[in-house]
């Protein structure tokens, strides 16, 4: 990874890490079920053991988000969300916790509003980085450029399925942390966290990787413990949607304290 510039979320990671825990990071998306509830929600997680945000930007077309962040994106922009708000979300949420925040989203909302624009709104709002689930290393050039120009992290995903040239490309360019996706399809809480995470890390330490999160059906602290055995990250965010959904921002911190239940049992 390039280690030219400070980063707030790898340095989070590498001190939770040495703390001989690891890091929990969190994703909500923006707006939901309103964007002041949302901002209040994300300050919640952190205040409850969340150690990183990830703010999803609500889209049209979520070809990668399970039912529950589906139907939560679905009626933050029913309600009116505008990208902008996103900026005004992270601004907010780093004015009352010092946590890095990361700016989750689809590509084609960046190129709509303009990559080196997004990049300076971002920095400005606070934001730590973007990751970006649908772009990958080799076609980000646009990107690469402007998270240099702004100083801003950049998280690129990796699956069981990528090759290894693939997997060391993501390692290379990634900035913050490599995003490894435990499961192939969409996301969602499963019962069990798939082995092929830990396969899939052991590649990208191969390749170099030496900041390394797993994301996607994490649903337990038994599970966030277990994932922290190899990994650096553990990354949950339908258990938090729902429990938002269901109860409010009150569910959605008592969701945070029993996840980070996790980070401590090793």
């Amino acid at each position: 990874m390039t280690t030219s510039y400070t980063s707030a979320v790898r340095d989070t990671i590498a001190t939770r890490r040495d703390e001989a825990s690891g890091a929990l990071i969190a994703y909500l998306p923006v707006g939901f079920p309103d964007l002041a509830t949302s901002i209040d929600a994300a300050v919640a997680l952190v205040q409850n053991g969340v150690d990183i945000l990830e703010l999803g930007l609500p889209y049209s077309d979520p070809v990668m988000d399970g039912a529950v962040i589906q139907a939560a994106t679905q009626q933050a922009l029913a309600n009116g969300f505008k990208l902008r708000h996103a900026f005004e979300a992270v601004a907010e949420v780093r004015r009352q916790v010092d946590a890095p925040v990361l700016l989750m989203t689809y590509w084609n909302p960046v190129l709509q509003y303009g990559v080196d624009r997004f990049a300076d709104d971002l920095a400005t709002a606070g934001g730590a980085g973007l990751i970006t689930p649908d772009l990958i290393p080799d076609e980000g050039r646009v990107w690469l450029d402007a998270s240099d120009r702004a100083g801003l992290d950049r998280v690129f995903l990796s699956a069981p399925s990528s090759s290894d040239e693939r997997l060391r490309r993501s390692v290379e360019l990634s900035r913050g942390f490599v995003y490894a996706v435990s499961t192939m399809g969409i996301t969602g809480a499963r019962a069990d966290v798939d082995q092929a995470a830990r396969g899939l890390v052991e590649r990208l330490r191969a390749a170099g990787g030496d900041s390394v999160c797993v994301g996607l059906g994490i649903s337990t602290a038994e599970q966030v413990a277990e994932v922290l055995e190899y990994a650096d990250g553990a990354i949950v965010g339908s258990v938090f949607v729902r429990a938002l959904a269901e109860g409010g921002v009150a569910a959605a911190a008592e969701a945070a304290a029993r996840l980070a239940e996790g980070t401590s049992a090793r």
